[in-house]
């Protein structure tokens, strides 16, 4: 009989697929997804009380990660609950190999860890990754078949220069081909507004993801524009969170310090029930606007409809009929 795994001692099993880990939602919309980057912090005993919180918090319609320490992986992967994925904070550009130190993309399929971060300023200014290296890091991720959450931001001297889009255009210029918005979700993150306390003001935030989403249409399509997801980082907590939540083009957050304590419940609950529609969603015609003023359905399709016998084919029936009609009408108008 397999002995129980100990404090120290953990076997890796295969987690079941999140429930709530899809980029699309019903209606085509771009799903809120926020993550929780735990960095260099917690000890075991802390990431087992956490591990603890976060099963006690309702996710809601949020798809939430959770990047713990390399180490703390299979702990958190063995007792997290599956509405929850794990994430890695980083990974290798290349495989296996002669590579002291480093964790390739391969090792993360292995272990079954769907998600990864690259990019991060942390990583970008100590580690000196510039990003003809991050492309290659990308490439290769993606490559395996993981998600990545991709960031990207300008310092504090960028934003006062007036330089915020060209630092953040040059951060994806060489990584825009390769945005499926199924595989990757970019956060924008100020780097001088990470662990500062310094919070972009609402409307900085959105022009700023407005900017980027309009450069990703131009460089790559309007389609990845309007599906991509992007996030956004820097001091969020849980008194500022539903006014950034509230914002067209801000998708969700990359949580640092407010995802180790209890208020990244009420982060995950301010993106929670909210959904982006497309903005290259086509303009309302009368056959999208059934209910409106201007066009109801004709007096013997809402008799017939209203009838006891008239089953769910009965309706899809009527339903199709009363769209051809309202399309000739729609025709005769233009």
């Amino acid at each position: 009989v397999p002995s129980t795994p100990t404090r120290r001692e953990f076997i890796v099993r295969p987690r079941a697929h999140s429930t709530n880990n899809t980029s699309e939602t019903m209606g085509g919309g771009r799903k809120m997804i926020v993550g929780g980057n735990w960095k260099c912090n917690l000890d075991v005993a802390k990431a087992t009380a956490l591990v603890e919180s976060l099963n006690g918090m309702e996710v809601g319609t949020t798809e939430v990660v959770v990047s713990p320490v390399f180490i703390h992986i299979p702990m958190v992967q063995n007792t997290l609950k599956k509405d929850i994925a794990v994430s890695a904070q980083n990974c290798s550009f290349t495989g296996m190999g002669a590579y002291t130190g480093d964790i390739s993309a391969d090792h993360l399929v292995d272990m079954n860890i769907p998600w990864v971060i690259l990019g991060h300023s942390e990583r970008r200014q100590y580690f000196k990754e510039d990003d003809e290296f991050l492309a290659k890091k990308l490439a290769y991720a993606l490559e395996k078949g993981l998600k990545v959450i991709f960031c990207i931001g300008e310092l504090k001297e960028q934003r006062e220069n007036g330089t915020t889009m060209d630092v953040c255009k040059k951060q994806l210029e060489q990584v825009v081909k390769m945005l499926d918005p199924e595989k990757v979700v970019i956060a924008y993150e100020p780097v001088w507004a990470i662990g500062t306390g310094l919070v972009a003001t609402p409307e900085q935030a959105q022009d700023t993801q407005k900017q980027i989403r309009e450069y990703i249409a131009s460089a790559a399509s309007a389609d990845v524009a309007a599906k991509i997801r992007i996030q956004y980082g820097g001091s969020v907590n849980g008194k500022n969170c539903e006014e950034l939540a509230a914002l067209p083009d801000i998708d969700g957050f990359l949580v640092g310090g407010a995802s180790l304590k209890p208020e990244f419940a009420d982060i995950i609950k301010a993106c929670s029930g909210k959904k982006r529609a497309h903005p290259s969603a086509r303009a309302p015609t009368a056959v999208h606007m059934l209910d409106s003023d201007r066009i109801r359905a004709p007096p013997w399709s809402q008799r017939a409809m209203s009838q006891p016998h008239c089953g769910d084919a009965g309706l899809w029936v009527l339903r199709t009929v009363w769209r051809c009609h309202a399309h000739k009408f729609c025709h005769k108008l233009s």
